[in-house]
């Protein structure tokens, strides 16, 4: 006979304590199954077998499992589409309900939906839960019910609506003595996945007040210590948003606006899916870019001749990260400098950043070339050299990625007042030639 169980699907939540789903299955009547799928569907399109995210994600299932060996249960672990996978489980256990929290990326909702549909047809219930955000979908609204579009009104009322209201605790970690309890089963290894494994360094999800309390004095300068560094542990979840909302509301007014803006991203992406392929405003698809094969590809190498972005380019190749305001300007250079599309750039972070995520990723691109919603306008150009001078003035975050740096280390690719010139023009006519078009 089957043992009965609940299941507590992980997903974007790779964490035992402060989880919504996972403290709700414990709650049920069933011992829990912790159950996470290495998504075939997913890492197939992954070219690189040398993927940070999954070396990643692979590191943090061995630790939950440590704990769950603790308590005599285990992390089961599938590498298949997810509809196989859950079909595996419905094979091996009598599963009566399956928890898991809620995931807003367009593909995340359709495979959810078919989840739903399978395990409905076999009379399983399936809950899910808001999590990673502290507003979700519409649940931050202008007062006609429509979406905000513009951060400022936003996170005012997202501030108003969270200090007016009580936070829920999840307190999952408390409940662990109701997990499932079995012989421990292995993980598959990354090469049984199909990846290679090899040393990941990554700042462990543990933040540091001090920095928290300087965050408005110090995040813009690349070359110091100055960042929460917690972007990887809220992309998979492996920090809770509750528990880093408390420390912002009462630390530091600019590390809260930060948070706030992550979810911002999600709820326009929730609610403008379109986002994913297309510019926020509709008319900035009709840019037209110049699209250089070769230029594009001396921007992703750090080979343009402009220090700060080839500085910002060398430490995402070499560590899967950038500092953020050196993403600005790099993101900013390659629409505005090169006339290169920001899908282009979007897909390389796409591939290249271990914290990357769908909506920040996509709306901090349109916001960089002006397509996007409440974005810098197009005629805002940052300046490579003025923000060096401004945020690297003594070039230690271009000496510490470009090694062999010198004044004339390479001839850049574009003259600055050049390429600005030519960006406002190409800009400003694709621009009008769409609204006379929109008018005719």
């Amino acid at each position: 006979m089957k043992q009965e169980v609940s299941v507590c699907w992980l997903r974007r939540d790779l964490r035992l304590f402060d989880n919504t789903a996972l403290y709700h299955a414990l709650n049920s009547k069933y011992p829990v199954l912790i159950f996470f799928i290495f998504d075939s569907d997913i890492l197939d399109k992954l070219l690189d077998k040398k993927d940070r995210r999954v070396v990643f994600i692979h590191r943090n299932l061995h630790m939950l499992n440590d704990i769950a060996v603790k308590y005599g249960s285990y992390i089961c672990v599938l590498h298949d589409q997810p509809t196989k996978a859950f079909n595996q489980i419905c094979e091996q256990f009598e599963v009566k309900e399956v928890y898991a929290n809620h995931d807003y990326e367009p593909y995340a909702i359709t495979r959810d939906s078919q989840i739903t549909a399978f395990l409905n047809s076999r009379g399983i219930k399936f809950a899910t839960f808001k999590d990673q955000v502290i507003f979700e979908k519409a649940e931050v609204m202008k007062s006609d019910g429509t979406p905000y579009t513009v951060f400022t009104p936003y996170s005012k009322i997202w501030k108003n609506k969270y200090r007016s209201e009580e936070l829920k605790n999840y307190p999952s970690e408390k409940l662990l003595n109701n997990l499932f309890r079995s012989a421990i089963k292995a993980i598959p290894s990354l090469t049984d996945i199909g990846f290679e494994d090899f040393e990941l360094e990554v700042t462990p999800n543990i933040i540091n007040e001090d920095i928290i309390k300087n965050y408005h004095l110090t995040r813009n300068a690349p070359s110091v210590n100055g960042t929460s560094y917690i972007s990887v542990h809220l992309r998979f979840g492996t920090v809770s948003i509750r528990q880093l909302v408390v420390l912002a509301n009462r630390v530091n007014e600019t590390w809260l606006n930060e948070l706030i803006w992550r979810e911002f991203f999600m709820m326009i992406l929730f609610n403008f899916p379109g986002v994913v392929n297309h510019s926020f405003k509709k008319k900035y698809d009709k840019i037209k870019w110049r699209n250089n094969e070769t230029e594009f590809f001396l921007w992703c190498k750090g080979e343009t001749g402009y220090p700060l972005v080839d500085a910002g380019m060398r430490q995402l190749n070499e560590t899967g990260w950038m500092h953020n305001r050196v993403r600005l300007v790099v993101a900013s250079f390659l629409c505005k400098h090169l006339l290169i599309d920001w899908r282009w750039g979007e897909a390389y972070f796409g591939q290249k950043l271990l914290d990357y995520d769908l909506s920040s990723n996509n709306g901090n691109w349109q916001w960089a070339s002006g397509s996007g919603c409440d974005s810098a306008p197009y005629f805002r150009i940052f300046n490579p050299t003025e923000q060096t001078k401004k945020f690297d003035p003594k070039l230690d975050y271009i000496k510490a990625w470009i090694k062999d740096f010198n004044p004339h280390y390479l001839t850049p690719i574009v003259d600055h007042n050049f390429a600005r010139k030519r960006a406002l023009e190409v800009y400003k006519t694709s621009l009008t030639e769409n609204e006379q078009q929109n008018v005719d």
